[in-house]
């Protein structure tokens, strides 16, 4: 049996599809009803509050977690109680860069850290940005045909979800992963006018791209997420402190193929694309 936090995320999800794909059961913790793909058995609980899941550990082998949680040490000794095996968590690429002055950074740090204290085998994802990030571009092609971007000249060799989870599930599934850490790629380096571009093309739009000032960024940002993590992503991309534009061989050693392309991605989420830019529509969420 396998635990899986953040089951209705764009991560927990796909790592859910991958177990079940492979045969494997899994217990799917979400914070409240919702749709899970069949064969899934549900859990309903707070990251923040493990009590309110502790007996769903039971029985459990390994678990996917997600990083920066408050109570994650509570939770870590709850699993070790109940006999877990092995932990896979998804951690960030900014982890790798030790700066625990960058608030991003700090919590993916502390909680590979607490996780290695643990006493419990683990293994550590750290990709880089979701694909699913172009659901965040919907409200703007509600309104038309320019999608507006920040850091223009910053390439990334983004990441399609399903490909995290598969990794996830192997990790999961197979000890030779145990005590490795893993930076996860796609296999193309964009600049946000070419996903634009790709984008456009697979739904069939003529779509233009404009770039967003730094200011306009730190703006924007500022409107959904503390200021500690508006500073943390202007020095990831602004400042260049994180590396995301290396397209890295991982995924492909790990599963034996390559990772899905943008195109292939968008191709594959046209018709959720399409519905969710229509008049009237609301985005769908985009959470790790």
């Amino acid at each position: 049996m396998f635990f899986v936090t953040g089951a209705n995320g764009n991560a927990g999800g796909a790592v859910v599809r991958a177990l079940l794909g492979a045969g494997q059961p899994v217990r799917a913790l979400v914070r409240r009803d919702g749709s899970l793909p069949d064969g899934a058995e549900p859990v309903i609980g707070d990251l923040n509050r493990p009590d309110t899941f502790a007996d769903a550990l039971t029985g459990v082998w390994g678990a996917f977690l997600l990083s920066g949680y408050e109570r994650l040490d509570e939770l870590l000794a709850a699993m070790r109680e109940a006999g877990l095996e092995r932990v896979v968590l998804l951690s960030s690429s900014a982890a790798p860069s030790g700066d625990t002055s960058n608030a991003v950074a700090r919590y993916h740090i502390e909680s590979e850290r607490l996780v290695a204290a643990s006493g419990i085998p683990w293994t550590f994802l750290q990709p880089n940005s979701f694909m699913s990030n172009v659901f965040r571009w919907t409200p703007q092609l509600r309104d038309g045909d320019v999608v507006r971007l920040p850091f223009a000249g910053v390439p990334i060799a983004t990441i399609d979800p399903e490909d995290l989870g598969a990794v996830a599930a192997a990790a999961l599934t197979d000890g030779a992963h145990e005590g490795h850490t893993y930076r996860l790629s796609g296999p193309e380096s964009l600049r946000p006018a070419e996903q634009v571009a790709i984008v456009a093309d697979v739904l069939g739009r003529d779509v233009r791209f404009e770039a967003q000032t730094d200011d306009e960024a730190r703006e924007e940002m500022s409107r959904g997420m503390p200021p500690e993590y508006v500073d943390a992503f202007m020095q990831f991309f602004a400042e260049g402190q994180v590396d995301e534009s290396t397209v890295l061989p991982t995924v492909e050693q790990i599963l034996g193929r390559p990772p899905r392309t943008l195109a292939e991605w968008a191709a594959a989420h046209a018709g959720a694309l399409r519905a969710s830019a229509a008049p009237g529509s609301a985005p769908e969420a985009s959470t790790r």
